[in-house]
């Protein structure tokens, strides 16, 4: 249960419509039903009864609605006493799956940079600097999720993603002859989903839908096995460990980059974290990415990026 669920339950509530709510809150309609269905899940109540005439509240939704605008209060009442008690310097970045070796160090001499200990989706994280829980995060962005949430975003590193494949045959492999796994879960795996997707329609991959969170972990290679093709291995398996029966292979024509971009509000005003965002972005190693041989999807923020 997340203080933003507890948000979008509040304004549904107020609105009484998904679709005004959802504009209200600047998220997709779909987004917005699966956030509250997941906080039903956690609280183990229904809050909401839909039908053709509307929405209401259930008799637990009823009382829970005082209870959780008292908590909203007290949790923005915090953060207010924590920013005076805290120092001015002190910085909270969040990350997904991969942060720079230097992190601490490039940050050092501008403030006091605190990692945040939630390894959260790449989406999930824009929300929490946009929603002012973490003031920086490295994450996956398009410029619809800047635009959505009013962030700004500066690049700071790239991988280039290889596939898991069975056998021993470690060779190049073309994009075109690569699967690429899509979870039913959009909700922990909207990012990758999206990339995915558009590399499949961009290069022929082909797209395979699964069900049970297998884009990493034990289930991937269960998959990778299942298909016997090579499967893109998204970011968090990059560094994983591969099963002595399966082999890594590169993937050409083109080779698929999964960007990463310094994420930060559009209208920060605290010095420290503009001058961290500006020290941690400074003179950052970037692949080429402006070629036919390097992949990233259409209107990616590191394709053609310029320091201004």
């Amino acid at each position: 249960m997340e203080l933003r669920q507890l948000r979008y339950f509040v304004a549904v509530a107020e609105e009484l419509h998904y679709g005004r709510a959802a504009l209200r809150l600047r998220i997709a309609g779909p987004s917005l039903s699966q956030q509250i269905k997941a906080l039903e899940r956690d609280l183990g109540v229904r809050l909401f009864d839909r039908n053709r005439r509307g929405v209401t509240l259930t008799t637990a939704g009823e009382a829970l609605l005082p209870r959780t605008r008292a908590l909203l209060d007290q949790a923005e009442e915090l953060r207010r006493s924590a920013a005076d008690v805290s120092a001015a310097d002190l910085v909270r970045l969040g990350y997904v799956s991969w942060r720079p070796a230097d992190l601490a160090t490039r940050a050092s001499s501008v403030a006091q940079l605190h990692i945040d200990t939630w390894v959260l989706p790449s989406h999930t994280q824009a929300s929490r600097v946009a929603d002012g829980s973490i003031d920086l995060a490295i994450c996956w962005v398009q410029a619809e999720d800047l635009v959505a949430h009013e962030l700004v975003a500066r690049p700071i590193g790239a991988e280039r993603l290889s596939t898991v494949s069975p056998g021993t045959d470690t060779s190049a492999v073309q994009a075109k002859e690569t699967l690429v796994l899509v979870d039913a879960d959009s909700a922990t795996w909207s990012s990758w989903n999206r990339y995915a997707e558009e590399f499949a329609r961009d290069t022929g991959a082909r797209v395979v839908h699964i069900d049970d969170g297998g884009i990493t972990g034990l289930a991937f290679s269960a998959h990778v096995r299942r298909l016997g093709r090579p499967v893109i291995n998204s970011p968090k398996g990059q560094s994983t460990p591969i099963p002595s029966d399966l082999v890594q292979r590169p993937v050409v024509d083109p080779a698929p980059y999964w960007t990463w971009a310094l994420v930060s509000r559009r209208n920060e005003t605290r010095p420290a974290v503009r001058a961290t965002a500006e020290a941690l972005t400074r003179d950052v190693d970037r692949p080429d990415l402006d070629t036919d041989a390097a992949w990233t999807p259409p209107g990616d923020l590191l394709r053609g990026y310029r320091d201004d």
